[in-house]
């Protein structure tokens, strides 16, 4: 009995060890060690294994997955139909509504905008709201969306150390165009803490911040200033990731320009390499989605946009890829514009900079498929 109980007491204590409990000394670390050594090749096991599923047996059940009719853009759409189903399943946006009145107040950051709080019972959706001045009719609208460490106002210039955002807001407003600038939680340890309840409550963050841009939009282009029928979304970074998932659910937004986001995803989250970083990598555990890479890798995310018009700027001195990767998904990515005959509603911008926007093609974009 005696030599049973030594024997649990070093198991336990060896599994401590694992966990970064008490350490063993003498004879107690080779059993230690060789229980490291079983636990860590069952990890790379579970590991391999989802390398296999995730990113090799990929394009084979993307295959099986989808079901595109290109005999024309109805018939697309049609076709498609499942995967936008199974994809907004994926963000689970819950049931929200408003509550109360609109707030509204001016921006004491931004003078030309005003803060626009929509009541969705115990959440609120926020954005700053400018319409430029002397439009000679209603404006068309383009919702700009900050990143992970930024706010609305960055948007606008305002704390945008270093320049990455180029003030695209008021370059928009300059264009004649209306910004809608959403708030939507910053920072990496605060999204990764609320994702965690999301999950437990069966949504997602996107799915909840999703809902806000809704009952934003509801709001907005009820306003006589905006042209309901001309919205476009233009997001960097985490914006760029919020542009890509939410235009396949929001028919409203009728073109988008994604910066520094769009990727070979399959790579980006699962394949660790000194070329970029990589999501495995990181403590960035709000970017985990279920279900994301059974069917939806960018290229495919992006046949639930089309036929609107889109836009991609990657940098090549953007650490969050490595940009031939980058070109091979964004031409998988046309393939299905191309197949509808509409290859020039996508494009494109691969420069010679960083984590940031390009004010000129991005502008230029938007112009292009929003202005009369």
């Amino acid at each position: 009995m005696s030599k049973l109980i030594h024997r649990c007491t070093i198991l336990t204590t060896a599994a401590l060890a694992l966990a970064g409990g008490p350490q063993l000394s003498g004879a107690d670390q080779a059993t230690a060690a060789r229980l490291k050594k079983r636990n860590e090749a069952y990890r790379e096991q579970l590991e391999q294994y989802f390398r296999k599923l995730l990113v090799t047996d990929y394009p084979q059940r993307a295959a099986q997955a989808w079901r595109r009719s290109y005999a024309s853009p109805e018939a697309f759409l049609r076709s498609v139909a499942p995967n936008r189903a199974r994809y907004r399943k994926m963000f689970s946006p819950p049931a929200l509504y408003p509550t109360g009145p609109v707030e509204r107040a001016r921006s004491d950051l931004v003078p030309e905008a005003e803060w626009i709080r929509v009541p969705l019972g115990p959440l609120t959706a926020e954005a700053l709201l400018a319409v430029p001045k002397n439009a000679k009719g209603p404006a068309p609208l383009v919702i700009a969306q900050h990143g992970i460490g930024s706010t609305p106002e960055r948007v606008f210039g305002v704390g945008d150390e270093p320049n990455l955002y180029h003030d695209y807001g008021h370059a928009l407003l300059e264009a004649g165009f209306a910004v809608l600038a959403p708030f939507n939680l910053a920072g990496v340890q605060p999204r990764n803490r609320i994702e965690r309840l999301a999950r437990l409550g069966d949504t997602t963050l996107p799915g909840i911040e999703l809902v806000r841009l809704q009952a934003l939009l509801d709001v907005v282009l009820a306003d006589p200033r905006i042209d309901r029928e001309r919205v476009g979304m233009w997001g960097i970074s985490l914006g760029g990731m919020a542009t890509m998932f939410w235009m396949p659910l929001e028919p409203r937004i009728g073109c988008g320009v994604v910066s520094a986001w769009f990727n070979h995803r399959r790579n980006k989250m699962v394949i660790p390499d000194e070329r970029y970083s990589c999501f495995l990598e990181t403590k960035e555990e709000h970017a985990f989605f279920r279900g994301w890479l059974t069917e939806f890798t960018d290229s495919d995310a992006v046949s639930l946009i089309c036929p609107r018009p889109l836009l991609i700027q990657t940098g090549k001195k953007d650490r969050i890829a490595w940009w031939p990767q980058v070109v091979e998904e964004f031409r998988a990515a046309r393939e299905h514009y191309v197949r509808l005959g509409l290859g020039d509603r996508i494009q494109m911008d691969l420069h010679e900079g960083g984590h940031e926007v390009r004010l000129e093609t991005g502008v230029a974009f938007l112009r292009k498929w929003l202005k009369p």
